[in-house]
């Protein structure tokens, strides 16, 4: 059944005035937003070893990426409201709808506005390096949509991971990358590949706290075709992955010595899993997402680093 909510756009446990603002910024899950600045941080910090950079061009993308991101989160919460998923007590949500009293129209129409902007933006890059582009930022914004959107939601089959960590990493790097230098390189592709499959951790470890409910709701996530210990344990293989990649890509020359640098962020990783492993309400596991999503900002943030001091030194 669908969860009764008072509709009146403001917050309905929250002074109206001085808190409405938070409500429209948890609204667009401030938290997730880093998995779209880290793939484009990264693309254009690999642009550097090709050409200077067109900071206009830059910024376009980072924006465009960023609105994405944030409509993704609100379609997300629209559908989770409309198959009665979210209620007030659910945890890890924006809570605009069930907590605040948003209308779930206003959510999905300020979805589409940012999808708006967001193409208007990528019409500015596109003029600026190929038409190509508007195809795959079409297709972006579709797997943003139809992740939950649709009659066969992405997010409720085994393939969440991998459209997420495609769309969010491996794409969005290599478009970032393209519009700054023209072409496509081995390097771009393969540093691409560590960011991917950490942005694909970030909704396993979702889905292995929303295990129970996620069950209970007939859909069919990897953490729920797997169980929950084995779920763990693929997260735990995706965070070795990718930090064991950096040091072949070293290995190899494709990437500098710097890239070293995300090593520190290794206590994020081992704080996500030890969480997930001891820990089974959707409360307590928490903390243990949170490290997931830092794994992903940190370890991005610091290979983008890692890559241009590389380049300068």
């Amino acid at each position: 059944m669908q969860p009764q909510t008072i509709h009146n756009e403001t917050s309905l446990h929250a002074p109206p005035s001085e808190k409405r603002w938070k409500v429209w910024w948890n609204l667009l899950r401030p938290h997730t937003l880093t998995a779209a600045f880290v793939p484009v941080f990264i693309g254009t910090a690999l642009a550097l070893y090709e050409t200077a950079i067109d900071w206009p061009l830059f910024l376009a993308m980072l924006i465009a990426s960023l609105l994405i991101q944030a409509a993704t989160n609100m379609i997300n919460e629209y559908y989770d409201y409309k198959k009665g998923l979210d209620n007030e007590h659910s945890v890890g949500i924006g809570g605009a709808i069930v907590r605040h009293g948003v209308k779930p129209e206003t959510v999905i129409r300020l979805a589409f506005i940012f999808f708006g902007i967001a193409t208007l933006l990528g019409i500015y890059i596109c003029i600026n390096s190929t038409w190509w582009l508007a195809v795959i930022g079409t297709a972006c914004m579709a797997a943003g949509y139809f992740y939950t959107g649709g009659p066969y939601p992405i997010a409720y089959t085994p393939f969440g991971e991998i459209v997420a960590g495609f769309f969010m990493g491996f794409v969005i790097i290599l478009i970032a990358f393209y519009i700054q230098t023209g072409i496509i390189t081995s390097q771009s592709m393969l540093i691409s590949i560590p960011i991917s499959i950490l942005v694909g951790a970030i909704l396993l470890a979702n889905n292995i706290r929303d295990i129970d409910g996620d069950r209970e709701n007939g859909r069919k996530t990897v953490a729920i075709l797997v169980g929950r210990k084995n779920a763990i344990l693929l997260l735990a293989a995706m965070f070795f992955v990718s930090y064991i990649l950096i040091v072949l890509f070293i290995a190899l020359d494709y990437a500098p010595f710097w890239a070293l640098l995300v090593f520190l962020s290794i206590i994020k990783p081992l704080a996500a899993v030890k969480g997930f492993s001891s820990n089974k309400s959707n409360v307590t596991m928490m903390p243990a997402m949170v490290a997931t999503a830092q794994t992903n900002t940190i370890f991005g943030f610091l290979l983008g680093i890692g890559l241009i001091i590389g380049y300068f030194i």
